[in-house]
């Protein structure tokens, strides 16, 4: 375990990190005006099934491979903006599939659903620069395996991620049943959220080339 006063620094900037809203929560919020509260929680765990294989990826030592090749790291987070871009495009595409929505994603998918969010989230660059950068700060060969420190550490993240994100996706995912009363009003609804997807997208994708 790492020290009680380096869990304590980590958890409450990880906590910063997670609650203020972000990529993430953009793309749950996204997701829950396209396919409902079940589809939104559904890619609340395909995220975080994503985000874990960073976490165990940094803990065993790739994470300083990627961050070691500029070239993969951003290859990387452009396939990530793009996979978003594309889900918006989708959304788009069949927000007028108004007897399917009513079924909260099941014509969609629910494996699909799962597998199209754990690509967002293992092309999550804001969490693997995360990771990558602040493990190593509160890990004290003292107190252990390293490894076994940054998994406890990424652990922590996971589960205060995981809490954050459902809140979320719950609370759109409501305010999008009530609006499906309407198919003009929920067709507007799925349009907003696959606009949301591929704004994000764009501004992820802008952000990676103009930061190199």
């Amino acid at each position: 375990m790492p020290e009680l006063s380096s869990l304590i620094s980590f958890l409450l900037i990880a906590l910063v990190v997670i609650v203020i809203p972000g990529p993430s929560v953009v793309f749950v919020i996204g997701r829950a005006l396209i396919l409902g509260t079940k589809g939104a929680i559904q890619s609340v765990w395909g995220n975080a099934l994503g985000v874990g294989v960073q976490i165990l990826a940094v803990a065993l030592g790739l994470g300083s491979l990627i961050s070691s090749s500029e070239l993969l790291f951003d290859v990387i987070k452009i396939l990530g903006a793009l996979f978003l871009v594309y889900l918006g495009v989708q959304g788009i595409r069949h927000r007028g599939e108004f007897s399917a929505s009513l079924e909260d994603g099941k014509r969609t998918g629910s494996t699909r659903v799962l597998l199209d969010s754990v690509v967002v989230g293992l092309t999550n660059a804001k969490t693997l620069v995360f990771f990558i950068a602040t493990f190593p700060l509160f890990v004290s060969p003292e107190q252990g395996s390293p490894i076994t420190q940054m998994l406890v550490l990424g652990g922590f993240f996971f589960v205060i991620g995981v809490a954050s994100d459902m809140v979320w996706a719950i609370a759109a995912g409501s305010a999008r049943q009530w609006l499906s009363k309407s198919s003009s009003r929920l067709e507007w609804v799925r349009l907003g959220g696959g606009v949301a997807l591929i704004g994000l997208g764009a501004y992820l994708g802008y952000y990676s080339l103009t930061s190199g």
